[in-house]
């Protein structure tokens, strides 16, 4: 059996799994296993599953996997429940650095409150157009450890997430990898509300931590919001995202919010082999 926590960063929920002595030697295709553990009603259900391993870089390193199996760079809100559980499980102290495929990430753990320091975005591009099924529409795109379009709308309790956001998500100008989307209306100049279509999820999920700061970040260049901005969530939670301006960009980009564990428990292999079903 292999014994996981589950914990939940403003509505995005992780499986997480300690593999520094190898937990997960006889799981088999590390992607399939994790397609199945993240579907819910058929094992634990999640927004993604990661794991943590040794560096010699770092506190430790982590493998970030998406619902659907596919292993991305960095994730957010990821990032914060990971660094909750190193500091529930004594692998790194309050104040840590742990290894990404996306660069070295700090964080620090008060309580059940984290505050993630990202690494400087790149690949700002303001106020361009795409073409969707049609109709011209207006983007944003910058890539906060992983790629977000970021769009501004009127009417966001109504709008089209999935729909839309699929679109975007896999249009030829972000292919091959695809992008996040991310549709969002300023309500001051320190708050913005948010939803989020995810890639690797494929649907609209709660909240996403790297969404938040891109759009953020966004509308900062644009001359909407100043640091710091509380970012509303679809889950009813609120990000704060701290960051400074610089001539080409962004730096001392932050992210600080809530994380809950849910629960502690083992994976009987039941729970991740399909033979017999």
């Amino acid at each position: 059996m292999i014994e996981f926590y589950k914990i939940q960063g403003s509505g995005n929920d992780f499986i997480l799994i300690d593999n520094r002595e190898n937990a997960l030697r006889e799981v088999g295709r590390i992607d399939e296993f994790v397609k199945t553990v993240c579907t819910p009603h058929v094992s634990v259900g999640a927004d993604g599953l990661i794991v943590i391993e040794n560096s010699d870089r770092a506190h430790f390193r982590w493998r970030f996997f998406n619902a659907d199996g596919s292993e991305v760079e960095m994730c957010g809100n990821g990032g914060r429940c990971a660094a909750r559980f190193a500091v529930i499980k004594g692998i790194a102290p309050p104040r840590m650095s742990f290894e990404t495929r996306a660069g070295i990430i700090d964080a620090e753990v008060s309580g059940a409150v984290v505050k993630l320091r990202l690494t400087d975005p790149k690949d700002l591009r303001k106020a361009y157009t795409i073409d969707l099924d049609g109709a011209p529409t207006l983007v944003n795109s910058i890539n906060t450890g992983v790629p977000h379009v970021v769009a501004f709308v009127n009417d966001l309790d109504a709008h089209d997430v999935s729909g839309m956001g699929r679109a975007i998500r896999y249009h030829g100008e972000y292919r091959p990898a695809g992008t996040n989307a991310n549709f969002a209306r300023v309500l001051n100049r320190h708050r913005i509300k948010l939803r989020t279509y995810e890639r690797g999820v494929e649907d609209e999920t709660l909240a996403c931590g790297t969404g938040a700061v891109a759009t953020a970040l966004i509308a900062s260049w644009t001359g909407l919001v100043d640091s710091p901005v509380d970012v509303l969530v679809r889950s009813g939670e609120t990000l704060k995202i701290h960051f400074e301006k610089t001539e080409t960009g962004f730096g001392k980009v932050y992210l600080e919010g809530g994380t809950t564990v849910v629960y502690q428990g083992f994976l009987w292999d039941e729970a991740y082999h399909t033979t017999g079903r």
